[in-house]
């Protein structure tokens, strides 16, 4: 009696665990579980600007996410601007025409500032590779972004 008890627990504790890693796969279309991923584009009504969150794991053993805003802005739509929201700095922009490799401005220190409007154009270096994932030390670079603010989901229904 004793061991086929014991064996439902350990089946059940099997099946749970099997539960728990697999995830959903709406947990998949949104990046959860992965190291790094964007949210869905919003918009902000007040400050004329849409934002996405990227959020990332600065090692592969960090149990939770950290964040920072892309912000694209209807006055540059070429370029989706990254913010820290700790520092409360822009670090940096995505060139959405740019070629692969060309295609991430890195500002340096001391041109990151807490207005946009406060960096001149000319802080913004050549385009170059996407930088590694912000406190990361194994050199894993930042995913780009795949969609652009107003994309629209390829599988909605169509309009009658």
């Amino acid at each position: 009696m004793f061991s086929h008890t014991r064996n439902l627990g350990l089946i059940a504790l099997a099946v749970g665990m099997m539960i728990t890693a697999g995830g959903s796969e709406a947990d998949a279309d949104y990046g959860y579980g992965q190291r790094q991923y964007y949210s869905s584009w919003s918009y902000q009504p007040t400050q004329s600007y849409s934002y996405t969150r990227y959020y990332y794991r600065p090692t592969v053993t960090s149990n939770s996410y950290s964040y920072h805003y892309c912000i694209s802005y209807p006055s540059q739509p070429r370029y989706v601007y990254y913010y820290n929201p700790t520092s409360q700095v822009y670090w940096g922009r995505y060139d959405l025409e740019g070629k692969k490799g060309a295609e991430y401005s890195l500002l340096a220190e001391a041109d990151r500032k807490k207005d946009l409007k406060a960096i001149p154009e000319s802080a913004f270096p050549t385009p170059g590779a996407m930088p590694a994932i912000p406190d990361s030390k194994d050199g894993v670079s930042i995913e780009p972004i795949r969609t652009k603010p107003g994309d629209k989901p390829e599988d909605l229904p169509a309009t009658n």
